[in-house]
């Protein structure tokens, strides 16, 4: 990619520093990453096996995620820390099922907002915003989100390796509430999150040390902080599992495999009656 390139606001990529999105971009076998991003990505597998794992699963339990949604009637999405695109993306996936779906990607990463721009140019039922998720207002009120989603029906958001880029002082239950409180009942929410599952303690200091040079420093969080922040919704079966584990395609894997994937996973509804808060 051109050094050059600028997002349509005149944001500029920073190429002296590793990005959160890009690594998992090139886990994922993308090309939008640079070099700070490819040499943070393998300083982390060479310490943990293990660290794309996490990538490949997230990505299988979106395309899971999104055809079970599609398939139950959900035609509107809003994916949150859409992360740079690479095969498989949301519209992708929901408008081969039904050419109606309509999805609008936010980033606050430049170069994931620049490439999905391009790609969704001849797209009129897909958008993305520049625009940072902790501020759900300024989100839900983006032409690109406004203008496309009706939130007086059913809208399934988004936040699939996003929660752990956000700390405990940034407040990631606060920031799904309202999000949550964007949307009518019958809404859906999917989540994933990493966690340390089959990493070593020495893996997990190596993790940190990597993605400490991120703007995006990662939280880890156990399956019961994850829970936590659905508050509002009822979880679906098979409830907060590792990802592997949600609803596969094969049901044949090994609990050593889903492990192995460093994460969880869940969805989520909106009761018909709402509750109270």
């Amino acid at each position: 990619m051109d050094s050059g390139d600028t997002h349509g606001d005149g944001t500029v990529p920073d190429l002296e520093v590793p990005n959160l999105a890009r690594m998992y971009d090139y886990y994922l076998g993308g090309s939008h990453n640079f070099a700070v991003d490819r040499a943070a990505a393998d300083r982390a597998l060479e310490a943990a096996p293990h660290a794309r794992t996490f990538a490949l699963a997230n990505r299988a339990f979106l395309s899971r995620v999104v055809r079970r949604l599609v398939a139950d009637g959900i035609d509107q999405f809003l994916d949150l820390g859409s992360g740079v695109p690479t095969v498989g993306n949301v519209h992708e996936i929901a408008q081969a099922v039904d050419p109606r779906v309509r999805v609008a990607y936010v980033d606050i990463e430049p170069v994931a907002v620049m490439v999905a721009t391009d790609l969704l140019a001849d797209n009129p039922d897909a958008t993305v915003t520049h625009a940072d998720i902790r501020d759900p207002r300024t989100v839900l009120a983006a032409p690109g989100v406004a203008g496309l989603l009706d939130f007086d029906k059913p809208v399934a958001v988004l936040a699939i390796a996003l929660l752990h880029a956000l700390s405990d002082a940034d407040d990631p239950a606060g920031v799904l509430a309202a999000y949550r409180d964007a949307c009518c009942p019958g809404s859906y929410l999917a989540v994933s999150h990493l966690a340390a599952t089959s990493f070593s303690p020495d893996e997990q200091d190596v993790v940190r040390e990597v993605l400490d040079t991120t703007p995006t420093p990662v939280t880890m969080r156990t399956r019961e902080q994850l829970a936590d922040m659905l508050t509002g919704y009822t979880i679906l079966e098979p409830g907060v599992v590792l990802l592997p584990d949600w609803r596969p395609d094969d049901p044949g894997g090994s609990a050593a495999t889903g492990a192995a994937a460093n994460g969880y996973g869940a969805l989520a509804r909106l009761p018909e009656a709402r509750p109270d808060r």
